[in-house]
């Protein structure tokens, strides 16, 4: 049976799909990171979900055309190449759940380059949205311990780095792809990533004949996160960039927090007061950038 994706039960109920997946991603590239490097943990998420999508990506290769070309390119890069060694970098330094707390700045970085980038409308209270969602991870940023530069944690920027790429990521395929379904969309992007990812894979010393306990369990974790957390989730959240705005789409990233910080507390990671007051804060402000545009129909 086909999928109503313009029914707005059949839209929250795949956002709060994507918010479960998404919100354990950072408790499997935390597991993974036990066995593999940063470079390692990333490359082999984006190689298995090569692999996974390689007779779909076949099958669509007549889609990639010279009109589509540099907007499947682009994201590519700033939809899954990038954000995943941004992430698994940042893992090394920032638990779990404060990933999962500073990717809900993802809807306010997609409301700012839509407004400065794509003419895309924008209106008072959700700019008092984006300050407050910058506010509250400001301020999450500061008061977490890693890498620092002076009280700043250098860590926690690449996350907010990937939230921009992805802001980018959503308009483009909004405003540039719409001709294109999700699974297409997703298949076309693994052209230009999946081949260079299993290349640094190999270049970074993995050897897949030497994998032992625990590396054999961390490639479990690896597998799921690219099975799940890439291939069906961005499928999933590509396709409902056809039907919903943006800023929308995007706000799946203030749900999976509370999924994130579920399995980080599980994990036996800490998550306290001030931690839950930015969350309020960053919760808060894409609340007000989000508000009133669940349904809003492609432009």
């Amino acid at each position: 049976m086909a999928i109503d994706w313009k029914n707005r039960g059949i839209q929250w109920t795949m956002l709060l799909i994507l918010g479960f997946i998404w919100g354990t991603s950072y408790i499997l590239m935390k597991r993974g990171l036990i066995a593999f490097s940063a470079g390692q943990v990333a490359s082999l998420r984006l190689s298995i979900a090569f692999i996974a999508l390689l007779p779909w990506t076949i099958r669509n290769l007549n889609k990639l055309n010279r009109r589509n070309f540099l907007s499947v390119f682009l994201v590519s890069l700033v939809g899954i190449g990038i954000p995943a060694f941004l992430f698994t970098n940042a893992q090394t330094r920032v638990n779990s759940s404060i990933a999962g707390v500073l990717n809900s700045l993802t809807p306010l970085f997609t409301l700012i380059i839509g407004v400065l980038m794509y003419k895309a409308k924008s209106n008072r209270i959700s700019l008092i949205g984006v300050l407050l969602g910058l506010a509250g991870a400001s301020a999450l940023i500061v008061q977490t311990h890693g890498f620092a530069i002076s009280d700043i944690n250098g860590y926690a920027l690449l996350i907010v780095l990937a939230t921009i790429c992805y802001g980018i990521n959503s308009n483009e395929i909004k405003y540039k792809l719409q001709g294109m379904n999700g699974l297409e969309v997703t298949s076309l992007m693994m052209v230009f990533i999946g081949p260079p990812a299993i290349i640094y894979l190999f270049a970074s010393g993995f050897n897949p004949v030497h994998l032992t306990h625990p590396e054999s369990m961390g490639l479990i974790y690896i597998a799921l996160l690219a099975c799940f957390g890439t291939v069906v989730a961005v499928v999933i959240f590509n396709q409902l960039l056809r039907y919903i705005s943006a800023v929308s789409a995007s706000s799946v990233t203030y749900i999976s927090p509370a999924f994130a910080i579920m399995w980080g507390l599980i994990d036996g990671e800490g998550f306290g007061i001030a931690e839950m007051v930015c969350l309020i804060l960053i919760i808060s402000g894409v609340y007000l950038v989000n508000k009133n545009k669940i349904n809003e129909k492609t432009s």
